[in-house]
């Protein structure tokens, strides 16, 4: 295994093992993805992954913005569907942990909104695994509760007479 840099020793003489090679520029990215997440630009986040990517979020079918993506166009069309779908609440919705591994970095939190067709409030718990080769996200997971949006996502049956 290669690293960005030798090992240091700290103050106190405990010696602090080196960074895995790739960090540095993966939490570049991450950063970048962070703060752009934050300004809503579709095509500004879409701008930080590959033309073709590996992604993934288990699809489901009520839920207009969770289904397979595969290219940077893609990923446009999801961060402007998942923005035109639901209306994001920000008193509940946070990042708990960043960790970040030379190519790999995961972000875990939880967030919360309303499906703007419903009205339906949801709030999920989330793990995004990224991957990061060349400056560039070339694989993307999401794990959150699909169960609980796709809830918000469903109509409610029109009442009988």
């Amino acid at each position: 295994m290669t690293t960005d840099a030798t090992a240091t020793t700290t103050a106190a003489g405990t010696t602090e093992a080196p960074e895995p090679a790739g960090t540095a520029a993966t939490r570049a990215v991450l950063d970048a993805f962070l703060a752009r997440l934050g300004d809503g630009s579709p095509e500004a986040l879409a701008e930080l992954y590959a033309e073709e990517v590996d992604w993934y979020i288990a699809p489901n079918p009520r839920v207009p913005w969770i289904k397979p993506r595969s290219t940077r166009a893609d990923v446009a069309d999801h961060y402007r569907e998942l923005a035109e779908g639901r209306e994001l609440d920000p008193e509940r919705t946070g990042f708990d942990a960043v960790v970040i591994t030379g190519e790999d970095a995961v972000v875990v939190g939880s967030f919360a909104g309303t499906v703007r067709r419903t009205g339906k409030a949801f709030q999920s718990p989330f793990a995004l695994h990224f991957t990061v080769r060349d400056g560039l996200i070339v694989r993307f997971r999401v794990i959150e509760d699909s169960l609980a949006i796709a809830a918000a996502c469903a109509e409610d049956p029109a009442p009988e007479s």
